[in-house]
C-alpha cells in the first residue's frame, strides 16, 4: 500500500488501471501483471517490425507509434551506444508529448568485423535492408569465425524526468546465405543458437521468446519491480 492509498507511482504515471484484453498472454504476460500494467505505450519508432514485436510482448496494451501520438519532430541518433540512442529517442518523444515514451536501439554485432555494423546496422550500406544483407555477406566472404549477436537497449522515459533501461542479447552466427522470409533486417542471415534456425525461419512467437528485443523488454519489466 502506498501512502496516498492510490495506485503505485509508475502505474499512475502510465495511465492508471490498464485494459485487460488478452491479459496474461504472450511470453511475459504474467510478469507484467505482477509489476505494472500498461494500457497505452507511445513507442518512439515507426518501424513496423519493431512495433509488431513490441505488441506481441505487451499483450493487452495499445501500441501507439510516435507519429500517430502527435510527435512530428526529427530525432538525431548521435549516441555512441545502443543505450544512448534509446535514451535520446525516448526523451525526445516524452519531452514533446508530455507522456511516457518507450524507445529501443538495437543492431547486429559481428565478431569477425570487430563488432560492426553495431549502432550503424540500419544504415550499414545506406541503401536499405536488402543492400545491408548483401554488404554483410560480401564482408564475411572467407570468414571462419562467423559468431555474432544481436544487442538491444530499451529506455522508458517518464514526464517527471525518471528513466529506466533494459538490455538484452541474442547469440548466434552469420549464415553464408539467406534462410527464411520472416522478420526483417538481418533476420534471414542470423542463425539463432537458441532456436537452431535462422530468425527468418522462425515464427513471431518463437522469435519473441528469445530475441534481443524480447530479452531487453523482459529486463525492463524486471527492473520495474523496484522502480
Amino acid at each position: 500500500m502506498y501512502s496516498d492509498g492510490g495506485d503505485p507511482p509508475v502505474q499512475r504515471q502510465l495511465g492508471g488501471r490498464a485494459a485487460h484484453r488478452n491479459e496474461g498472454q504472450g511470453p511475459y504476460g504474467k510478469l507484467m501483471r505482477h509489476t505494472m500494467q500498461l494500457n497505452k505505450i507511445i513507442v518512439a519508432s515507426g518501424n513496423e517490425g519493431k512495433l509488431k514485436e513490441i505488441g506481441k510482448i505487451f499483450k493487452g496494451a495499445e501500441i501507439v507509434p510516435m507519429r500517430e501520438a502527435g510527435f512530428t519532430g526529427d530525432i538525431e541518433e548521435n549516441g555512441q551506444s545502443f543505450r544512448e540512442n534509446a535514451y535520446i529517442k525516448a526523451k525526445a518523444v516524452c519531452d514533446s508529448l508530455g507522456l511516457p515514451a518507450l524507445a529501443d536501439d538495437s543492431g547486429l554485432c559481428v565478431d569477425y568485423l570487430g563488432g560492426a555494423p553495431g549502432i550503424f546496422s540500419a544504415r550499414f550500406s545506406g541503401e536499405g535492408d536488402n543492400a545491408n544483407r548483401r554488404l554483410l555477406l560480401e564482408k564475411m566472404q572467407g570468414a571462419h569465425d562467423r559468431r555474432a549477436h544481436f544487442e538491444c537497449a530499451v529506455c522508458l522515459c517518464l514526464p517527471d524526468g525518471r528513466k529506466l533501461f533494459g538490455v538484452g542479447e541474442a547469440r548466434g552466427s552469420i549464415l553464408e546465405e539467406e534462410r527464411g522470409s520472416r522478420g526483417f533486417g538481418y533476420d534471414s542471415l542470423f542463425y539463432s543458437d537458441d532456436l537452431k534456425k535462422s530468425f527468418g525461419e522462425a515464427t513471431a512467437r518463437e522469435k519473441n521468446g528469445v530475441s534481443h528485443r524480447a530479452r531487453a523488454l523482459k529486463d525492463l519489466m524486471e527492473r520495474l519491480k523496484n522502480f
